[in-house]
């Protein structure tokens, strides 16, 4: 069986198609700028092992088109990987918000639509890419089984005391004003392998997803108890561009003496703040690193700014699971930066989590694929770094929910 996992941004669409029977995946390939500057702008689509890459200037003004000219490359007779579109049998759709609504991944139908419908305004700028591509697929493949997994719904199984806020509980009724995490399917792809690791199945899990957006999760026996974005990917940590935690009167107090409207501020915090507001050159974090290491003053004040923040969570969520048995890293920083690591670790052996240093630098200098335990012999918790799949946890739910 294979199936397709899609995920549409805004104005960007990526695809991987998997061979379920082998896990392998056989090509994937992006979509950039649809419906930007008429459409016209560069498809990429390679097979897994890196030949027959193909690069096409094309009219793209919406979604459809993307979906038509990805499925051209797919089955084009000298470049593609399968003979038609009988080939695909289900396709899995990443889906930003799931509200409450959604606990698990479903089969879209008429209901599930609605339903998604009514979701948009917790997702306002990713929720309706999501849906134009299901509705896409629906139109091109039709008769083909569409999948939605949701972002949010590996966060679903934190208690109510996690995932309220202090606000009027009418906000919660009326608004449906909660936390809710996102970067679910890394958080239980991550999770699940540190379980099946440590050979354990009462296990206290800390995930560290790191990337341009970062989070973290509290895992109680392979469950969610905690998670640090909340209504929206703002909350928690700093990340490349999005503030993170701060005194909700910072912001009124901001607003008031710039002079700026809602959206004004929410554009402050979500895409000029964080990295890019501290280190003010980018929000690349391999700069920030570069310039560490020749001791620029705004990169020290950085990186030290986005380590301290990660420890801090993981201490929180240590006395929210009683105790810690990994602490695991992933995600493009998480994976690839060992001063990251390092700095985040550092000091935290009075709790069980004692960094190898030796083992943590090894690991960027070899570059080591697959998982790898960078804890101290006789570390009381394991420290992991365990590369994400996302787009496998899509197409696995996929596979289970329309194809077995």
């Amino acid at each position: 069986m294979k199936v397709l996992v899609l995920n549409a941004g805004s104005s960007s669409l990526k695809y991987q198609l998997f061979n379920m029977l082998t896990e392998q995946v056989i090509a994937k390939g992006m979509c950039e700028r649809i419906g930007v500057n008429g459409g016209a702008e560069a498809y990429m689509g390679y097979s897994a092992a890196g030949r027959d890459k193909i690069e096409i200037q094309h009219e793209m003004p919406s979604h459809k088109e993307a979906i038509e000219l990805m499925i051209a490359t797919l089955t084009d007779k000298l470049n593609g990987v399968i003979a038609s579109l009988d080939e695909i049998d289900a396709v899995g759709h990443r889906v930003l918000h799931g509200g409450e609504t959604f606990k698990s991944s479903v089969i879209v139908n008429d209901e599930i639509m609605a339903k998604l419908e009514e979701n948009v305004p917790l997702g306002p700028l990713h929720m309706p890419p999501n849906i134009m591509g299901i509705k896409a697929c629906q139109e091109i493949m039709p008769g083909k089984k569409n999948v939605a997994v949701f972002d949010t719904a590996f966060h679903q199984t934190m208690p109510d005391y996690a995932y309220m806020y202090p606000l009027p509980y009418q906000d919660y009724k009326e608004l449906r004003v909660r936390k809710y995490g996102f970067h679910g399917t890394s958080h239980r792809f991550v999770s699940e392998v540190a379980v099946k690791l440590l050979g354990k199945e009462n296990s206290k899990v800390v995930v560290c997803h790191l990337g341009n957006g970062s989070s973290v999760s509290a895992v109680k026996d392979g469950k969610c108890i905690d998670t640090s974005m909340g209504l929206t990917p703002l909350e928690g940590l700093m990340m490349g561009t999005r503030c993170g935690n701060i005194d909700p009167a910072a912001v009124l107090y901001v607003m008031e003496k710039r002079n700026m409207s809602v959206k004004e501020m929410d554009s402050y915090m979500n895409k000029q703040s964080g990295i890019l507001g501290i280190y003010e050159k980018n929000s690349d974090f391999r700069n920030v690193r570069d310039d560490y290491a020749k001791g620029d003053e705004r990169a020290v004040l950085t990186l030290n700014m986005v380590c301290y923040k990660i420890k801090q969570y993981i201490g929180n969520y240590a006395a929210s699971l009683g105790g810690i048995d990994a602490v695991c890293f992933t995600g493009g920083i998480g994976e690839n930066s060992a001063l990251v690591r390092e700095k985040v670790c550092a000091d935290l052996a009075f709790m069980g989590v004692d960094l190898d240093f030796d083992k943590n630098s090894r690991l960027e200098r070899e570059r080591t694929a697959g998982n790898v335990d960078i804890s101290k012999d006789g570390s009381k918790a394991k420290i992991l770094v365990i590369p994400t799949n996302e787009e496998l946890v899509i197409a696995r739910d996929t596979f289970d929910l329309a194809g077995k």
